[in-house]
């Protein structure tokens, strides 16, 4: 009895191992059908969703539309744009991830909530319809969404940095009240600029159409860029609106080695300024350095580039008539090279000469950056009875007449110099005072700084003229 007993057990133990075995088997067989079953199955198709029709689709594949069935594991959530996939009896049977590439277009125009005008390819325009509920509230006129030709949506936009980098959005924290020595030309500006935004019932009831633009031109470091900025700042204060938009474009960074780059470059910029221009802020574009965009035609001294540029220029200049709080402002140290075209009445219609300073001018300047706030030579402050405003005067008429003194220097004379006096002579303070000597700002600090400074823009002048 006990020889048959371990025998059952023996045979029990060795059914259960059989047993285990042959489920194992099984499921190997199970997933090798399964496995087989997929790779035997028909290519999957991919389609773009439109709209459903009734339990049914509408959808693009392959450039066709098409009205397939519907299973309704894949029925839940399905949007238009979204990317769907097909049996082989067109059947949309799930749903895929969109395709992330695709043909880059330019947004011309929001048509309406979902639909857009693109251009691609040149000049190929076709409308669109964006992918996602708030879309069109995300686009704007200039800005590069990615399409698919075939099923007329566009699934995403694209920073375009190469333009981006062009543009500085951001209004500059500048206003006419840091800026010295300038004050006949900025009432010029604050006329032709800030009276039309005031007061547009006047201009309309005396049929005077407010200038398109200006050009600021004169020696360079007298001021013509720190101008604009100040523009830009004070129209939103003109207008009454929250605030305005300084589309600040730099020239030479403009400029692109494959044809018809700085043309589209130029088209985006307006194109940005008039989508900007719609919510009702006042938009300021801002070309420096113009010159070096902009020359006249048939100069002889570039290539042929400025044969498309300035003409892409004039026509984007035409069409801001319309749009009364588009300002263009141009500056430039030669506005003798700029295209006469630009300039004519009805484009930059306003033209105002930033001359170097003179010395009344320069005191204006110089009390811009020497204020009774900065750390003064205390003998000095003691010597005008402790009156710190009357230091600083004589500080600057000190300066001055320093800089002054010879007749020539007025031909070096500009803002930039000025501030570099100021700057060169707070170095000056720091060290003596790090060195062990008394903490201020002196005269004498600012005179050795003057006449450092006369002494580099004399050797500039020279060099340039081929004296040195």
């Amino acid at each position: 009895m006990a020889d048959t007993e371990d025998t059952i057990a023996a045979l029990e133990k060795r059914n259960g191992e059989l047993q285990r075995l042959l489920e194992v088997a099984r499921d190997h067989l199970g997933e090798m059908r399964a496995t087989l079953a997929e790779v035997s199955a028909p290519p999957q198709t991919f389609a773009t969703f439109v709209q459903w029709a009734g339990k049914n689709a509408d959808i693009v594949s392959n450039g066709r539309r098409m009205r397939v069935a519907v299973l309704p594991v894949a029925a839940e959530g399905l949007a238009s744009g979204d990317e769907v996939l097909l049996n082989a009896m067109s059947v949309i049977v799930g749903t895929a991830q969109p395709e992330r590439a695709g043909q880059a277009a330019i947004v011309r125009e929001v048509i309406d909530d979902d639909r857009v005008l693109v251009v691609s390819r040149g000049e190929d325009e076709r409308v669109v319809i964006l992918m996602g509920g708030d879309a069109a509230a995300r686009v704007h006129e200039g800005d590069t969404v990615i399409i698919d030709p075939r099923t007329g949506f566009a699934s995403q936009k694209v920073e375009r940095t190469g333009v981006e980098a062009l543009l500085l959005e951001e209004v500059p924290d500048v206003d006419y009240s840091v800026i010295g020595g300038l004050g006949d030309q900025i009432e010029r500006i604050r006329d032709a600029i800030e009276l039309p935004l005031r007061y547009p019932e006047l201009y309309r009831e005396h049929s005077l159409k407010p200038p398109k633009g200006m050009l600021l031109y004169g020696p360079p470091g007298c001021g013509k860029t720190l101008i604009a900025k100040a523009v830009a700042h004070s129209l939103g204060e003109a207008t009454g609106s929250d605030r305005s938009y300084f589309l600040s474009v730099k020239g030479p960074e403009l400029l692109n080695k494959y044809v018809g780059e700085t043309e589209r470059y130029i088209r985006t910029i307006f194109e940005r300024a008039r989508a900007k221009a719609h919510s009702g802020a006042p938009v300021v574009i801002f070309f420096d350095e113009m010159d070096a965009l902009f020359r006249a035609r048939g100069s002889g001294v570039s290539s042929d580039m400025e044969t498309t540029i300035v003409p892409q220029l004039l026509t984007e200049l035409d069409g801001v008539e319309d749009l009364g709080n588009v300002i263009v402002i141009g500056a430039s140290n030669r506005e003798d090279m700029i295209d006469p075209a630009i300039l004519r009445p009805g484009r930059l219609d306003v033209k105002i000469e930033i001359s170097r300073p003179d010395a009344a001018a320069s005191r204006d300047i110089l009390s811009k950056y020497l204020t009774a706030e900065l750390p003064l030579d205390a003998g000095e402050v003691a010597a005008h009875g402790g009156d710190r405003s009357a230091t600083i005067a004589t500080m600057i008429s000190a300066s001055v007449a320093s800089l002054f003194h010879d007749e020539a220097s007025a031909s070096y004379m500009s803002g930039a110099l000025l501030r570099n006096v100021v700057d060169r002579a707070k170095t000056r303070a720091i060290k003596h005072h790090v060195g062990g000597g008394d903490k201020g700002l002196s005269t004498a600090h600012l005179l050795a700084a003057s006449d450092q400074e006369l002494r580099e823009a004399r050797s500039v002048a020279a060099r340039e003229f081929g004296e040195y």
